[in-house]
């Protein structure tokens, strides 16, 4: 019983440690995709295979067009 009552009162104490210091953190402690993560990224559907990624990571050829890679790039629309 009293090892289990040492136990209780660690986790206890863990528990309100890692709280604070997610207090403290704040903003400072999110990565850059959790501070994204509210904001809706423009999605573009990919001209050859339809698949749909984010503006920034799509190619575009000099017509505009989106392709989800070099080689549906290179294969053109369908």
């Amino acid at each position: 019983m009293k090892y289990l009552l040492i136990v209780l009162v660690v986790g206890i104490v863990l528990v309100a440690m890692s709280g604070r210091r997610r207090r403290e953190t704040g903003d400072e402690g999110r990565s850059d995709r959790g501070a994204r993560r509210g904001r809706a990224a423009p999605m573009l559907a990919c001209a050859h295979c339809g698949v749909h990624l984010p503006r920034d990571e799509a190619l575009l050829d000099a017509a505009g067009r989106a392709y989800c890679s070099q080689a549906h790039r290179l294969a053109g629309p369908q």
